[in-house]
């Protein structure tokens, strides 16, 4: 009869306790999370900063050192040379670009924000015919590219001969579909029914409703939607460049694309088209700091109910 040999599992070989694996697994997990989400913030950042940085660098060389030096790297003191060429070029026309586009922004983002606020709030609070329908073509417009109706806005202003004047940009601007839904969204959020049934009470009617209650409530909103506004309306590139032949009447988008086309042949524009595209930022980078606390309360609407 042989003898059995009967070895003890050693400690190591116990298996961990079922708690202890999903906590371990949590914190691996978490680790995992936040070096994902940092590294793309990280990378986002990188997209949105570098550039800026690259123009604010460039923006002090001149046209040799442009391609001498490194990219991030400063060059001969040249910076303010620059923007003294900037603003004397054609007897200063930049400035007025400069005060067209800052027009033509602060328009479309007072009166186009407004309209918007004021069509999000109908659709939100008012019952009619057709609601659900007209909404449906609001989301539409959402989805067509601008650029795609830029022949068309052409077409209709060359009929009521507007070509070639400040409405051909000021009327277009009026209208921002996706304004209209994010309007609508802040007037679901912001905008309790029971105040304005309130105030239906005690006799006030729609529009001093909207005026008196609805707008100061929704002004987060408003203020999103117009930062939107501006900076779609600065940007836009397309439109004033169809509907606009008068260099005077051009947005600083577009004078710095003629000055571009201007550096091919002559290379000491390259300068000026760096500095104007770094001077053409500045009021955008304004219009966030002074408005951030009003934009970031503004997109959070919704999120918390």
């Amino acid at each position: 009869m042989s003898a059995q040999t009967l070895t003890r599992p050693t400690a190591s070989s116990k298996p961990a306790p079922r708690g202890k694996r999903s906590r371990r697994s949590a914190r691996t997990g978490g680790f995992a999370s936040k070096l994902t989400v940092n590294a793309l913030l990280v990378l986002g950042c990188a997209y949105m900063v570098l550039p800026v940085l690259w123009l604010f660098f460039a923006s002090t060389k001149n046209a040799s050192d442009l391609y001498a030096t490194g990219a991030y790297s400063f060059g001969q003191p040249a910076f303010f040379e620059n923007v003294a060429a900037v603003i004397n070029q054609d007897g200063g026309v930049f400035l007025r670009w400069m005060a067209n586009s800052m027009f033509y922004a602060a328009f479309g983002a007072v009166f186009g924000g407004l309209i918007s606020v004021m069509a999000g709030y109908a659709f939100d609070k008012f019952q009619f015919r057709g609601k659900d329908s007209f909404f449906g073509i609001v989301l539409v417009g959402v989805l067509i590219p601008n650029t795609a109706t830029v022949l068309p806005m052409y077409m209709l202003a060359s009929v009521f001969g507007i070509t070639n004047t400040v409405w051909a940009i000021l009327i277009p601007v009026l209208c921002n579909p996706f304004g209209v839904y994010l309007a609508r969204v802040y007037s679901a959020a912001y905008v309790p029914a029971e105040t304005l049934e309130a105030a239906r009470v005690d006799g006030a009617g729609p529009v001093r409703s909207f005026f008196s209650l609805g707008l100061p409530m929704m002004m987060p909103g408003y203020v999103t939607i117009a930062l939107f506004q501006f900076v779609g309306v600065w940007n836009n590139f397309m439109l004033p460049l169809v509907m606009l032949q008068d260099q005077k009447l051009l947005p600083v988008s577009v004078g710095i694309s003629i000055w571009q086309g201007y550096s091919l042949p002559q290379p000491e524009f390259t300068p000026m088209v760096i500095t104007g595209s770094l001077l053409s930022v500045i009021p955008l980078l304004v219009a966030f700091i002074l408005l951030q606390r009003f934009w970031k309360s503004g997109l959070t609407a919704g999120s918390v109910k």
